[in-house]
């Protein structure tokens, strides 16, 4: 019962709205009772003038014109009265917004604390995009290096400087020839890779470390290749 009476409390903006409203009203039943009046005072100056009393006929007009000034003073008030009513109630509209903004932000940046701020959602944004590339490496990068490999080991042309030769190059498979949909962060991470095993490693240490990692696919994928 307690909570029931509290919950329905009725606020100072609320009573005031409602005031307001009643004030609206009354003005309303009042403007109808001078209209009613300004009528009747034109039909009594009617008949006045129909009898010849032009006296009680002028005194009825000037009742009525007086009626008429009051009844456009009616109108003002009532303009003003409902244009504060609107006012307050969209205030009170404001208020409630601005609380559920303000309540909204509270959740937002609880939730963020919660996670360890904006920086820390990004980062983990981050190595999330990393953690798929490498991924990506992992799952695509082999094949593509063996294949580079091989074809090294199987023409192993090296300039003096001990550089890749331009036959070599022309040799190795392209992103084309792998032909799987990778992220360009990963295909990048696979040129790397793959630049990296060329420089550092001589053909005969590669044909070493690809001994027994080939299957006879890649080999006859190779032979394809360079029969092309």
């Amino acid at each position: 019962m307690g909570n029931s009476s509290s919950a329905n409390k009725i606020s100072a903006q609320d009573k005031a709205i409602l005031d307001m409203k009643n004030q609206r009203d009354k003005l309303h039943q009042y403007q109808k009772r001078i209209t009613v009046l300004t009528t009747r005072e034109k039909e009594i100056a009617k008949e006045c003038l129909a009898r010849g009393d032009e006296k009680r006929a002028k005194l009825a007009l000037r009742r009525k014109k007086y009626q008429e000034s009051l009844l456009a003073q009616t109108d003002k008030q009532l303009a003003t009265l409902e244009q504060l009513t609107s006012d307050v109630e969209f205030a009170q509209v404001q208020k409630d917004v601005l609380f559920g903004l303000q309540q909204g932000t509270a959740v937002l940046k609880e939730i963020h604390k919660e996670m360890g701020g904006i920086e820390n959602v990004e980062k983990l944004l981050g190595e999330s995009e990393e953690a798929r590339a490498y991924q990506e490496v992992r799952t695509y990068i082999l094949p593509l290096t063996y294949r580079m490999l091989s074809v090294l080991r199987m023409h192993p042309s090296r300039d003096s400087r001990g550089s890749i030769s331009r036959s070599a190059h022309t040799s190795c498979p392209s992103r084309r020839d792998v032909q799987v949909r990778m992220h360009p962060r990963t295909w990048q991470l696979a040129y790397a890779l793959s630049s990296s095993l060329l420089m550092y490693y001589k053909p005969q240490e590669i044909s070493e470390m690809l001994a027994n990692k080939m299957s006879n696919q890649d080999e006859d994928e190779v032979e394809d290749e360079l029969e092309a």
